[in-house]
């Protein structure tokens, strides 16, 4: 794949979400690289094409940080930030979102947000 400069592309926001079946670092570690590497693969991107990925977590997530399975993948250079959800009433539990920033020539009704698991529900209006 050739890397286009990214003075040609456009700055855009790729979501993510995955939960996990118990909070394990196991878990935190395998769900997280497989939501990564989705994201990746279904937009055709490589980790020079990433500007910063930003991680949030729910309360119920204490094991690892989200950010370590982005670094055993290869993404280490990348700036990475873990947070906090809200603990909202209702919300979805053991889930694990991503929002990564990355430069690209495609509009956004053409990035493929990735939902797994049972975070499909939390986006329907997106492009998968």
């Amino acid at each position: 794949m050739t890397i286009i400069p990214a003075m040609a592309r456009t700055l855009r926001g790729l979501r993510g979400a995955i939960t996990l079946d118990e909070d394990s670092r196991d878990q935190v570690m395998e769900r997280t690289g497989r939501l990564l590497g989705t994201m990746l693969e279904r937009n055709e991107l490589v980790k020079e094409d990433l500007v910063s990925v930003i991680f949030t977590a729910t309360e119920d997530i204490r094991s690892e940080f989200p950010a370590a399975a982005a670094r055993a993948i290869g993404l280490s250079d990348v700036p990475l930030l873990c947070t906090r959800e809200l603990d909202i009433d209702g919300a979805v539990k053991l889930c694990i979102r991503v929002l990564m920033h990355l430069y690209t020539e495609r509009s956004p009704a053409e990035l493929r947000h990735v939902y797994l698991e049972g975070a499909e529900p939390l986006r329907t209006d997106l492009p998968r």
